[in-house]
């Protein structure tokens, strides 16, 4: 039995995912990083077993009611775990965006501003005080009455609503009614009504147009539909809703993605003509602290803003030293660039998760475990340095921080270092090392180990000469301003700079109408779904194939089973419990709802008549539970799924299974799907490819792969051009162009352009003293 002040976390037995059993010690109040090559294992260590373990212990204390809810999420399969504290976990999952979340409510900055303008604001004569809740446009008493509080309107007009005037109603002049059914029935109501639905459009008369268009009437008539020889359809009461409205309703209220994108073509957004923009009412507009508006604060870069806040009174002097208290670890972590306004859905995977553990800075907790997944994603390693400092704050204040990274520098920074692999998927599961990171260099198996002390150098490459030049700007945007760059074709550039210099910004101004651009595919981190429902497979359309494998079986003919039967998505095939979906959404009580396994069929998503069709000896659940290595060898003689497969395979995915849920995949594994997909399609004439950090959540050991297949792009005679903060990657590109010199307004400019070894000389760039330590080292 070990002692209740244990110095250790003592795992034994872990089992889940593709741990192998594993015994793994780790001491408390250290900062540990646990390292190894994407999909060994050492998230499913750290976040699926220390984690997932404190947070059913957490759960076990909840009220009865709840515990009969969360009982089905399931124990993480571990022997035990002891010596374990209460655990705080930082992940790089976002939750779906939403207009109204921004950095002030993320890192609750904003409450304390709203609260420093309820106190201790300038208000006009007579002008009673407000509740801080009036200076929120997320609630009645504060939102704008126009836009509710979103700062925009979106209207339409007549040509959006009616792209083609030729057309008459009955031609579908109307584009931006629904279809089937309800679009007939809207025209039949018209009919009924009087109106000519045969005439075409522009000869209809204005007021008819108009009122067709725009009416917020919504007369009931009695529709006779016209008979159909085959059934009778009897008269029915039928309500009219006018294009805008329906537009407008659909825009606002409908949960289909799809619904709103097409309701969105019909609409025209901009600044709320009442708030300007700034989503408040009039009564809140009209206080102020040193001299402005809480929207023109709120619009400030951070560090600009905490210079603003001195109290003349005592309560202003309180409130302000509270809230640049709770600024500091923010602009510390490198994210002083950012404004309280800017909107959650704008910011990186890196940038959120940052601005969580600033959050956790100020919260004073002591004696628990922070698990954080690869806080230096998006970083550059200018940052990482702060970031570093930051860790040993939290281990200093009497935390653990379990670290789950890749970056080299945060790795050479810890106290402890748990070595997971040695490699991926199957091949992965075991702890190769645990303690000091000195003695990882005796790991013989370690893929670690070769990065981290000191690799051979690697071979020297010949710069590629370009084929012609892309001018890029003048780009005005964001904190750009009039910038003009220039990248190489046929070569591979890198974009680098520090957090918030503007580089998305810049390359978000190659467009494919630029000359010599030709075909552009951009490959972002944004999520390939965001439900279970969405995979892999369904992603790059190997699904198809394995379908069509299915259904050609003996077994599946016999039975009369099509492609579809096959498909989690179609009543036929599917279980009706969690209609395909493998999991249940469990809505937990004061907790946000997680999806635990479907009780029917235990995950498999499909009926047991489904599943008792086979393919080689497995089932189709059984073949979405193969890894892209598995499957490679299973349907190695299937060319279609070959080719697919392949491509998984030479961006290093081979370790995720094909059935994985989207929501399971990480930012930068989601990229290298997309760019997979990219891949096999088959490349005609000149590409184009710019890739936003590529390398975010890859092992050194991966990025090699990577690399290897960016510039085989090359060498076929495309142009990649990266964002990039991995100077390993960087000191590989043909051109830098490095903006800066520092993020939001002290960025912005290109500090230096030329080969890697031009720009590690470039005095005044944070990048040069990086990339010339990273030359010297691989030269």
């Amino acid at each position: 039995m070990h002692s209740p002040h244990d110095p250790y976390v003592r795992v034994r037995g872990a089992r889940e995912h593709n741990l192998k059993s594993v015994d793994v010690d780790v001491p408390r109040d250290v900062v540990a990083v646990f390292t190894g090559v994407s999909g060994s294992g050492k998230s499913s260590l750290a976040f699926g077993t220390i984690y997932a373990e404190a947070q059913r212990r957490y759960f076990e204390s909840v009220a009865p009611y709840a515990r009969r809810l969360i009982h089905q999420v399931g124990a993480p399969k571990v022997g035990e775990v002891t010596g374990l504290p209460p655990a705080v976990s930082l992940q790089q999952r976002r939750a779906a965006p939403t207009s109204r979340s921004s950095v002030g409510t993320v890192t609750n900055l904003s409450n304390s501003l709203r609260m420093l303008f309820s106190r201790a604001g300038s208000y006009p004569p007579d002008a009673e005080r407000l509740d801080s809740d009036a200076f929120s446009p997320n609630t009645a008493a504060g939102a704008c009455p126009e836009c509710h509080g979103l700062g925009r309107v979106h209207r339409t007009r007549e040509e959006l609503l009616v792209p083609d005037p030729g057309l008459s109603i009955r031609e579908g002049a109307i584009a931006a009614w629904p279809g089937a059914w309800q679009g007939k029935n809207l025209r039949d109501i018209l009919d009924a009504l009087g109106y000519d639905v045969d005439r075409p459009w522009r000869e209809l008369p204005a007021d008819q147009r108009e009122w067709i268009l725009f009416t917020d009437e919504q007369p009931v008539v009695t529709v006779h539909p016209v008979r159909d020889a085959d059934r009778i359809q009897r008269p029915y009461q039928g309500t009219y809703m006018s294009a805008r409205r329906y537009v407008m309703k659909t825009f606002s209220d409908s949960k289909s993605p799809a619904l709103r994108a097409k309701a969105e073509r019909f609409l025209t957004s901009a600044p709320c003509p009442v708030c300007g923009g700034s989503r408040l009412r009039p009564e809140a507009l009209a206080v102020t602290f040193a001299g402005r508006t809480i929207a023109e604060l709120a619009a400030l870069p951070l560090t600009e803003l905490a210079g603003l806040l001195t109290g003349a009174s005592e309560t202003a002097r309180v409130l302000t030293e509270d809230l640049k208290s709770r600024i500091a670890p923010v602009v510390e972590l490198g994210l002083g660039y950012l404004s309280l306004d800017r909107s959650t859905p704008t910011l990186s995977a890196g940038e959120l998760q940052r601005l969580r553990l600033a959050t956790q800075l100020r919260s004073g907790l002591f004696g628990v475990v922070y698990v954080l997944d690869e806080p230096s994603a998006g970083l550059h390693p200018a940052d990482t340095e702060a970031l570093l400092t930051v860790l040993a704050r939290l281990k200093r204040a009497g935390n653990s921080v379990f670290v789950v990274e890749h970056h080299l520098d945060v790795v050479r920074g810890a106290d402890w270092l748990v070595d997971v692999g040695p490699r991926a998927g199957e091949h992965g599961g075991r702890v190769l090392h645990s303690g000091p990171v000195a003695d990882l260099a005796a790991v013989a198996e370690s893929a670690t180990a070769r990065f981290l002390f000191r690799r051979a150098p690697a071979p020297e490459r010949r710069a590629r000469t370009a084929r012609g030049w892309l001018k890029v700007g003048p780009v005005t945007r964001h904190n750009l301003r009039g910038v003009t760059a220039e990248f190489p074709l046929g070569a591979f550039t890198a974009v680098t700079g520090v957090s918030g210099s503007g580089k998305s910004t810049l390359i978000g101004a190659i467009t494919e109408e630029l000359p010599g651009v030709g075909r552009l595919v951009s490959v972002d981190q944004k999520p390939i779904g965001r439900t279970p429902r969405s995979n892999l497979a369904t992603y790059t359309g190997l699904f198809d194939v394995v379908r069509k494998v299915f259904a050609a079986t003996d077994e599946a003919r016999k039975r009369r089973y099509g492609v579809g039967r096959f498909s989690f998505n179609v009543p036929e095939g599917r279980c009706e419990t969690c209609q395909g979906e493998g999991f249940v959404s469990v809505e937990l009580l004061f907790l946000p709802s997680t999806y635990a396994p479907c009780p029917d069929c235990g995950g498999a998503r499909y009926n047991p008549e489904t599943l008792q069709v086979t393919y080689r000896g497995r089932n189709i659940a059984q073949v979405l539970d193969l890894t892209v290595e598995g499957a490679a060898e299973f349907f190695a003689d299937v060319p279609a799924a070959d080719r697919s497969l392949r491509t998984l395979l030479d961006v290093g995915l081979g370790y995720l299974r094909l059935g994985q849920p989207a929501t399971e995949l990480s930012g930068g594994e989601a990229q290298r799907i997309k760019l997979a997909g990219e891949l096999q399609r088959g490349r005609r004439g000149h590409t184009l490819y710019l890739l936003d950090e590529p390398t975010t959540g890859l092992h050194p050991a991966d990025v090699e792969v990577l690399m290897r297949q960016l510039h085989g792009l090359v060498d076929a005679g495309h142009t990649v051009v990266v964002v990039e903060h991995d100077m390993s990657v960087v000191a590989d590109a043909d051109r830098v162009i490095d903006l800066g010199p520092g993020g939001g307004e002290a960025g912005g400019r290109i500090v230096a352009a030329g080969t890697p070894a031009e720009v590690a000389r470039a005095a005044g760039s944070a990048t040069a003293p990086y990339l010339a330590r990273e030359l010297t080292r691989t030269r």
